[in-house]
């Protein structure tokens, strides 16, 4: 029997699952077996989709995913032998002109005009040390009320409570800062953070003088000036295959100004020499906290291993219909959203068994991506079939009755985040006014 850890995860799953769960389970195999979709509503056209049109919107609205039991499923799929490896980051959904879905808030690009929508945050399970397979283990809204940070500090919570080993946490410049350290401050996890070129650390104070309050910071340095520089306690030279000779830097038991508490190893990575270019590239500034770090010949290639999760938003938006559907809830928007790590799981767990089918101008691969296996999938889903039952026929619905006209829906302004009152100050003495004055 083929595919026996799929369709054993696809049998736990739908017994988890509570309402409409059949058509909700419809739909997942029509996502994974449709090569292209014009509209969300073109996946009911879908041979595996035995249900009418209307029920691609009625899973979505009558579902609730429980998150906790979906959560421990997805953990126990990670081997405990090594350190687990989870990378953190968050996209976002762009709905400029959905006037009628609720919460959404302005962001953009520096230089570009903001665009109204919705954020989203994501923790994956890095499963490999190499390729584009990123696991998601959480993906959820980011709600008006939150931030990034705050929104990943809950999800980092959420997975370490069920892993029975540490993990390792990577998280990119954004989450290099004193509230995100701060926010992970008693998590069972090691973290590794990139920093900004412009950023500034501080070493260990001095010893209490017995005059005045106690000193917070020590030394000063500053990551784009190398007068401030400290002389470092470890520093290590390799030769990688991809990125040539690498010299890796260490200081010590250094802290941002806002995380006194919190004390972090620097560390610098430069690239001397390279081999398949000679274009210079700009060295890589990265801080790690908590217990046992490993050594800095591996250490600086766990980060990289942190742009799978970039691959996977993309597999998701454009394969996987993650941002396609147009819907004014937004309930819908997150239950679908949520749909995103489970088909995901279900590529990774038939990738073993899976054979690849090219298309005549594809060149075949021995190592399989994702998009890979969901262009095998419709043989795959043949062979193992579904635990969701035929449907039950029960009638032609009356419809709207004679003359009934329902209410518009309410449209809803966007939510515009106020600024600190440190940004604005900066913004404010950087303005025109502020410089002829």
């Amino acid at each position: 029997m083929i595919f026996n850890e799929l369709q054993q995860f696809r049998q736990t799953l739908y017994a988890s699952l509570g309402n409409a769960r059949d058509a909700l389970f419809d739909l997942m195999d029509a996502v994974l077996v449709s090569a292209c979709i014009v509209s969300f509503v073109r996946l009911s056209q879908s041979p595996v989709f035995r249900r009418q049109w209307s029920s691609t919107y009625e899973a979505l609205r009558d579902s609730r995913l429980p998150r906790s039991k979906v959560l421990k499923l997805l953990v126990q799929q990670i081997p405990t032998q090594q350190q687990p490896l989870l990378a953190g980051d968050a996209s976002r959904w762009n709905r400029p002109a959905a006037r009628r879905l609720k919460d959404r808030t302005l962001s953009g690009r520096t230089g570009h005009a903001p665009i109204a929508g919705q954020n989203y945050s994501t923790l994956a399970w890095i499963a490999e040390d190499r390729g584009s397979w990123a696991l998601p283990l959480r993906h959820e809204r980011i709600t008006s009320f939150e931030t990034p940070a705050s929104k990943a500090a809950f999800q980092l919570k959420q997975v370490t409570r069920q892993l029975a080993v540490r993990p390792l946490a990577i998280y990119d410049r954004g989450y290099g800062n004193a509230s995100f350290v701060n926010q992970t401050a008693g998590i069972e996890a090691d973290l590794l953070l990139r920093v900004t070129s412009n950023r500034c650390v501080y070493g260990a104070p001095p010893a209490y003088r017995g005059r005045g309050a106690p000193a917070k910071h020590g030394h000063k340095m500053k990551l784009n000036d190398p007068d401030t520089w400290s002389v470092p306690v470890e520093t290590v030279e390799v030769d990688d295959p991809n990125w040539g000779r690498v010299r890796v830097s260490r200081w010590s038991a250094y802290h941002f100004r806002k995380s006194p508490k919190r004390a972090m190893e620097v560390l610098r990575v430069e690239v001397l020499e390279t081999q398949s270019s000679t274009r210079r590239l700009a060295p890589l500034w990265l801080v790690w906290l908590g217990e046992q770090m490993p050594p800095l010949e591996t250490l600086w290639l766990h980060y990289l291993r942190r742009f799978a999760i970039e691959h996977w938003y993309r597999f998701a938006k454009q394969r996987l219909y993650w941002t396609h559907p147009q819907f004014s809830s937004v309930s819908a928007t997150e239950q679908w959203s949520s749909l995103m790590p489970l088909l995901s799981w279900q590529l990774w767990l038939a990738r073993k068994d899976c054979t690849d089918h090219p298309l005549p101008w594809q060149a075949p691969q021995e190592t399989l991506t994702p998009g890979r296996v969901a262009q095998a999938f419709a043989g795959i889903l043949a062979a193992i079939g579904t635990p969701a039952p035929a449907p039950k026929p029960r009638g032609k619905s009356p419809g709207r009755g004679k003359g009934h006209k329902p209410t518009p829906r309410p449209c809803y302004p966007m939510v515009k985040k106020r600024a600190s009152k440190r940004k604005t100050s900066e913004q404010s003495l950087n303005s025109p006014v502020a410089t002829a004055a």
